[in-house]
């Protein structure tokens, strides 16, 4: 009877010092990555490991289990002072705070922003098409990168999600190479990833994803976003309701420095300026009318910002898609705004359908041969084909413009031909009187007070 108690007692002793350890890996790993902005200890901001205890730094919720929930439903971020140099040290490598993005669970919570107008059964109640969505990433930090998909999987009905297609343009971060290959097996969605070999830019990169998409309709994101409860029926449905529209949601802002989710304005649209830069204005009396003054209306946009949007996969390619000769990004928003409003299309952003984004002051990414040359060449081939004489009128904007090749155009001459499309003066008066292009001009320079020298 000894001898038995005391191989229990042994026994139990030998559990006691294997499991405890085993347990508390997690908790150590948890407070040691709540401070560190390495690629290695993102792995813990998964659906696994969801959150992350601060340890004392951070001044977010508390959750039942004791760890603090940063971020949750779209709070900022808060810090206590002292970390300003590691802030910014990592604020540099995707210009956005990346340790507050490293600290937010890849499924966090954020509330549900539509009106109390929009419809909340659209799937059940018509026959949606589906959709594939198609995220081009290029070196995108991992916890961003992540939240994006899962933001999609856990608020998408999974009778609309054909699939979502990664495109990697040449990322350079190790993280995004086998473990983001690891990573997606673990995942119970259908989650494709393809390789692009060389840096190929936006356009090439997203018609490489809709190339072998499956869906009846194309969703393009941008690699650090989170979709809301809702965000894609209503843009199915517009689809629905007439094929030829492309449907961008309304892109709230996901603050660069807190990760703050913030509602976006519900009374602007997008436009353009003199030099072919996409603006975002106030909405026109005429449009708040047009709407009967419901801000849940979709609204009429001359533009779309080009990130997010959908559309009917057959119709993009009949319209002729991108603008290949377009490299990596800049003005292919534009010239799809443009040809679609001018070949019989329509754009619509949907205020019931909400999708944040991280809207950064720059860049983190390099151009090839510079970004001013990429964006003129781009602006350049916007111009020729579809600005007709107004293409004069940014040349006296931009008189630089005017030594820049634009690169064989004759493949989308004849598209616009084919297509049998509408004139830009068309456009300026059905689609954007407001636009600052006037429609008749004499002169253009300044005009001087001579007795003022």
């Amino acid at each position: 009877m000894r001898f038995k108690s005391k191989f229990f007692f042994k026994f139990f002793i030998l559990i006691f010092i294997i499991w405890i350890p085993l347990l508390l890996l997690p908790l150590i790993l948890y407070g040691k990555c709540s401070h560190s902005g390495s690629p290695y200890c993102q792995l813990f901001s998964s659906p696994y490991f969801p959150d992350a205890a601060d340890g004392g730094h951070g001044t977010n919720q508390q959750s039942e289990n004791g760890f603090v929930r940063h971020g949750e439903m779209g709070e900022p971020v808060k810090f206590q002072p002292g970390r300003e140099k590691e802030i910014e040290r990592l604020f540099k490598i995707n210009q956005f705070n990346l340790l507050a993005s490293d600290l937010i669970s890849v499924n966090r919570t954020l509330p549900d922003y539509r009106m109390s107008r929009c419809p909340k059964h659209l799937s059940q109640s018509y026959k949606l098409p589906s959709t594939s969505i198609v995220i081009v990433f290029h070196n995108e930090a991992w916890s961003t990168l992540i939240r994006t998909i899962w933001s999609i999987i856990n608020r998408t009905p999974s009778s609309l999600l054909k699939e979502i297609i990664l495109v990697d343009d040449a990322s350079e971060k190790d993280f995004l190479g086998v473990r983001l290959d690891d990573y997606i097996k673990s995942i119970n969605a259908n989650i494709q990833l393809v390789r692009m070999h060389e840096r190929s830019g936006l356009v090439k990169a997203r018609l490489k994803g809709a190339s072998i998409a499956k869906g009846d309709t194309l969703t393009f994101l941008d690699s650090h976003c989170e979709c809301t409860e809702g965000w894609l029926e209503p843009l199915l449905f517009e689809i629905y309701k007439n094929r030829k529209t492309i449907a961008s949601p309304m892109i709230d802002v996901v603050k660069d420095d807190t990760f703050q989710y913030v509602r976006g304005a519900s009374n602007m649209w997008g436009a353009f300026s003199w030099t072919l830069t996409f603006k975002w204005y106030v909405l026109p009396e005429r449009e708040m009318k047009r709407r009967n003054y419901d801000k849940s209306e979709p609204i009429r946009t001359p533009t779309i910002a080009g990130g997010l949007f959908s559309v009917d996969r057959a119709f993009f390619y009949e319209m002729g898609t991108y603008d290949e000769g377009m490299n990596v990004w800049g003005a292919e928003n534009l010239e799809i705004s443009f040809r679609t409003w001018m070949c019989g299309g329509q754009l619509l952003i949907v205020p019931c359908s909400h999708v944040g984004h991280v809207f950064r002051k720059k860049t983190p990414y390099t151009f090839p041969g510079g970004s001013d040359k990429v964006i003129l060449n781009n602006n350049v081939r916007l111009a020729e084909v579809w600005l007709d004489e107004w293409k004069n009128f940014y040349y006296l904007v931009r008189p630089n413009a005017k030594s820049v090749s634009a690169g064989n155009l004759t493949s989308r001459l004849e598209l616009r031909e084919r297509l049998k499309c509408k004139s830009f003066r068309w456009y300026l008066i059905n689609i954007f009187p407001e636009s600052q292009f006037p429609l008749n001009y004499i002169f253009f320079g300044k005009v001087r007070n001579e007795q003022l020298k």
